[in-house]
Parts: structure tokens; C-alpha cells; sequence
């Protein structure tokens, strides 16, 4: 693994520095960082969680290494008190994929790999929010989704929840979007939702959560440093980091807490390699960071919810943001019609009309 981090490295080549083998050793070693109480959380009001980021196993075997990975996981979350677990998306298999083994690697909900984590979450009586790729047929043949099992502290699974907002070319040429009700699953006696990587930004969807009650929104990403391309060239500059801006925004909008369960370090597909943000946090109701991971390094992040410990954050005791909403005002957010400016199409210069979208040159004809 040392040598293959080197060759990695080297590809990847985005000022990650060449660290000496005891570095490189060393953000393989699992850390732990916590931030809980003395006692767990009484049933049903919080929720002692464990998000584990790591440089997961990818390629064939992967979902054999990945699964034991996960076992062993559990064992230590045990020892602390984990009672859910959060895993990156797409855990099982690996996150990087062409159409091919996408559809290679995918199984029905019920099939073996879900089978064993149910088995594995009732033996240790600890929930599990497990990303896989899930196969399912339809009256026009197999279908393929960038899915998480949502797995209770007693084994039994909740939900297959299907990504319904797809990042990217590569996500939609591998997977076909899910469509959901955006349900919140009793976890522990604690209500619990779920979002999918790129639909952590989404302000509308954490706020149907909310509404139905959630208090903690499990995000499993894949959230990478740079993007590959469609042509296989990668991005020339780092995209933004949505941990520190969007999901504190998220939570503190919405009175819940926020897990974004990331990957770290590297993988690699085709010649492509892809170098993960390992940004992992969970998130208080205040917008308050609670714990945080390294950026390349495998951690298990424990943390207790607890929405009760944390007050209003207006004064006026009467008045907050999902008790003041006016939907009847709201239509036009799900409206077809719209003006945004389109940037993928046309991107902005000091030209641009910002009311059409055009350029001066075409805006004058």
C-alpha cells in the first residue's frame, strides 16, 4: 500500500506533498476523535453517531475487504457507545466506476452484502446507513442506483434510498436517478434522514426533512478535490469545500444536526485517479462544527446529538425559521419557469447582461 500511495501521489500531482513512509503509514492507522458526553443520550433524545472515514478498498474484492473493514468497525464503535454508523457513499463497492462494473458490482437490496450488514448491525445493536450499488428490476429491465441501505439497531432494513440528484457525467452515465419521499426512519428511537453527497447542497431537500421531523440528516459524499472531467482531464483548481459554508447554513436553518460521512485519501480507475477531500464533520444545530476529521486521514468520528442541549438561536422564544415559512408565497420554487443565468452553458465575464444572460455584444444586436 506504501508504494502504491507513492505512485498515487505522484499521479495525482495537486501540491499533495510526497510525506515519508511513516506519514503515509500513519493516515492508515484508524483515529478516533470524539466529541461526547459522560453517558450516552437517553433513548429517543439523541443519538450517539459514528461517521468512519477512510480510504476504503476499490477494484475486485472490494466489497469482501470492505465489509470485514466494517466489522472491525463496529467492534471499536461498540466499546464507545455507537448506536449509528455512518459510511461513505457508495462503501461497498467503491465509488469509482464506468457502466460496466457499475452494473457488475450492484445487488437487489435483499441480496448477500445488505444480508451480512443486517446481521452484523443486529449483533452489535448498532444502526448502519450503508452506501452500495443497488440492483433493481422494472418493467423495462434492470435498473442501477448510487443507493444506501438505512439498516435499524435490530437488523431490519428501512429503506434503500436511491440518489435522486446525480453529480457529474460519471454519476449519470453509471446510475439511473432514484425518486423518493424523503422519509425519516426512527434510529434508536431518534428521528433520522438521509441525503446523498451532492444533495447535501440542496436547501430545499434538507428542508423537507425538517419539516417531517428530522433532527439528524445522514449525508454520505464522495466529495473529491479536484473533478474528473468527461474527457478525462481534471479540474485545473480545487473546487469549494461545502463543509464549512453550506452545511452549517443547512443546520442552523433547519434546528438539526448534519453528518457528512466523506472518503479519504485515493482511488483509482482506468488510469484516473481520484484524491478524496476527507472533510468529514458532524455538525451541530447552532451551525457549531462538533468533530472534524483530517483531511488524509481514516477516522471514526463519535459524536452525540443531542438536540435538547442546545437553545433557541432567536430571542423571541414564539418565532423560527420552519415555524414563520409562508408556503403560499413559495410556488415559484417549483415552478419549470426560470431566469438564473445558466453558467454551464455560457459562462460570466464583465460583460455579461446579468438580467439575460447574454454578452454586451449580442445584447446591443
Amino acid at each position: 500500500m506504501n508504494s502504491l500511495h507513492t505512485q498515487l501521489l505522484k499521479q495525482v500531482n495537486d501540491g499533495t506533498p510526497e510525506y515519508p513512509a511513516t506519514v503515509l503509514e500513519s493516515f492508515r492507522r484508524l483515529q478516533i476523535r470524539t466529541s461526547y458526553y459522560q453517558d450516552p443520550p437517553p433513548r429517543g433524545a439523541g443519538l450517539r453517531i459514528g461517521i468512519l472515514q477512510i480510504q476504503a478498498a476499490w477494484g475486485p474484492g472490494a466489497v469482501a475487504a470492505n465489509l470485514e473493514r466494517l466489522a472491525e468497525t463496529l467492534e471499536i464503535g461498540s466499546d464507545h457507545g455507537v448506536q449509528f454508523l455512518i459510511l461513505p457513499e457508495l462503501y461497498l463497492p467503491g465509488y469509482t466506476h464506468n457502466p460496466a462494473s457499475a452494473r457488475e458490482v450492484s445487488e437487489p437490496a435483499d441480496g448477500p452484502s445488505i444480508r451480512t450488514c443486517q446481521s452484523l448491525a443486529a449483533k452489535y445493536e448498532i444502526a448502519l446507513c450503508v452506501p452500495y450499488g443497488e440492483r433493481a428490476e422494472s418493467a423495462d429491465g434492470p435498473r442501477f442506483y448510487d443507493a444506501a441501505a438505512m439498516i435499524n439497531e435490530r437488523g431490519e432494513l428501512l429503506d434503500s434510498y436511491r440518489k435522486t440528484h446525480l453529480y457529474g457525467q460519471q454519476e449519470r452515465d453509471n446510475w439511473d436517478a432514484g425518486d423518493s419521499d424523503f422519509p425519516v426512519h426512527r434510529i434508536h428511537d431518534f428521528p433520522v434522514g438521509m441525503l446523498n453527497c451532492y444533495e447535501c447542497e440542496f436547501p430545499e431537500l434538507a428542508r423537507i426533512l425538517a419539516l417531517k421531523g428530522a433532527k439528524l440528516i445522514a449525508g454520505p459524499t464522495a466529495a473529491d478535490t479536484y473533478y474528473i472531467m468527461p474527457d478525462g482531464t481534471r479540474s485545473r483548481v480545487p473546487y469549494p469545500d461545502v463543509v464549512p459554508s453550506v452545511l452549517p447554513s443547512q443546520a442552523y436553518c433547519n434546528n438539526l444536526f448534519f453528518a457528512y460521512a466523506n472518503r479519504c485519501g485515493f482511488e483509482e480507475r482506468d488510469g484516473e485517479v481520484w484524491h478524496y477531500r476527507g472533510n468529514s464533520a458532524v455538525i451541530g444545530p447552532h451551525g457549531d462544527h462538533l468533530v472534524t476529521a483530517a483531511a488524509e486521514q481514516d477516522t471514526l468520528l463519535i459524536a452525540d446529538c443531542v438536540p435538547a442541549f442546545y437553545g433557541r438561536t432567536h430571542p423571541a422564544p414564539a418565532y423560527h425559521y420552519l415555524r414563520d415559512r409562508r408556503p403560499e408565497l413559495y410556488r415559484q420554487l417549483v415552478s419549470q419557469d426560470n431566469q438564473f443565468i445558466d453558467t454551464a452553458r455560457r459562462e460570466l465575464d464583465l460583460e455579461t447582461d446579468l438580467f439575460s444572460g447574454t454578452g454586451a455584444e449580442t445584447a446591443d444586436s
